[in-house]
């Protein structure tokens, strides 16, 4: 830096323009090579908005939990965080637009199982999901529910469970949002661990699976449970079991469905944030410690509850780890289950 300082000197008392332009062009080259931290020592991260990409239509799982905390963590951050929906092939095309992003920490994602799942379901991803992002950290968990038409002579889950086992494979048929969806995949788990068969029938969104659940055009489903909740209050479905591994606040009266009679099922939907592979671990390190102090906010958690959501709370690294553990588990179960990408 001195030399630097000596050498615009020289320039200010180069006498001529030819021995002023030579001054010049010796301070931008000394300028040039100096260490990328110089120039930016002072400028503390973030200083502009952050972008959080949902990768799923509005009104979602995903853009809710991205919403609920949204605010929080802006607020930790000192800085706004712009919620922007890239729907489409199951969340593949959000995140590969951050996965490309310039890793700033400025474009992050927010994402729930298909970040896990997509890999083993899509024969030619558009990203490597282990390459080409890194954890921020998790967001939260929530539960779906296993709702039947109130027509299926099934008051339980046990009762249900004999009613599969009594008719034929694929009688009986369940709707989901879409192939590689939670809701398909709290299926296909209830199929692997039940041993039973039953017809899947992908909607484009949770909803219309749960209207036709409702109408009996299909006569099961797994919705999110704060999606469910109103119909069942309202007696439109009926709920067997929730699928976590404790009774929802939301449902109290539901029983889980390990203890309704499949003790070796659980089904919980995480959220995670992702950052471009390359962005600094100080970058990623204030982004974590500034999520995590928004998560642990009172006013916050009510919000989750409300919505059926439990604050998650973890490192980076230990992200990392989730991600990596539920790609090897769910590469397993969509083997199994012979599931491809519509």
């Amino acid at each position: 830096m001195k030399q630097a300082w000596n050498r615009r000197r020289t320039c200010r008392g180069a006498r001529g323009p030819v021995q002023r332009l030579a001054a010049l062009a010796t301070l931008a080259a000394a300028v040039a090579v100096m260490p990328a931290g110089a120039a930016h020592a002072d400028e503390a991260f973030p200083t502009r908005a952050v972008t959080l990409v949902a990768p799923f239509a509005p009104g979602g799982s995903v853009d809710i939990a991205a919403r609920l905390v949204s605010d929080a963590w802006a607020r930790e951050l000192g800085q706004s965080v712009v919620v922007e929906n890239r729907a489409g092939a199951s969340g593949n095309i959000g995140m590969a637009a951050v996965a490309r992003a310039k890793p700033d920490g400025y474009t992050l994602a927010i994402n729930t199982m298909s970040l896990a799942i997509n890999p083993a379901l899509f024969a030619d991803m558009p990203f490597d999901t282990q390459k080409d992002l890194r954890s921020v950290g998790t967001v939260g968990t929530s539960q779906h529910v296993l709702t039947v038409t109130r027509d299926l002579p099934a008051q339980d889950l046990k009762a249900l469970l004999a009613l599969l086992r009594s008719q034929p494979p694929n009688t009986l048929s369940f709707g989901s949002a879409g192939t590689g969806s939670t809701f398909h995949m709290a299926a296909e788990l209830f199929k692997s661990v039940s041993g039973t068969q039953i017809l899947h029938v992908p909607y484009k969104g949770g909803g219309p699976a749960m209207v036709d659940t409702i109408s009996g055009q299909v006569q099961m489903s797994f919705p999110v449970l704060s999606a469910a909740r109103p119909q069942v209050e309202a007696g439109k479905l009926r709920a067997l079991g929730v699928t976590g591994t404790q009774r929802s606040p939301l449902l109290p009266d539901v029983p889980t469905i390990a203890e309704a009679g499949l003790p070796d099922y659980a089904f919980t939907t995480w959220f995670v944030v992702s950052a471009p592979a390359g962005t600094p671990d100080a970058v990623v390190q204030r982004l974590n410690d500034t999520l995590g102090r928004a998560l642990a906010q009172p006013a916050l958690a009510q919000r989750m509850a409300r919505e059926g959501f439990d604050p998650l709370v973890s490192t980076p690294a230990d992200s990392d780890k989730l991600v990596r553990d539920e790609m090897t588990r769910w590469a397993g179960i969509v083997k199994q289950a012979g599931i491809t990408a519509n």
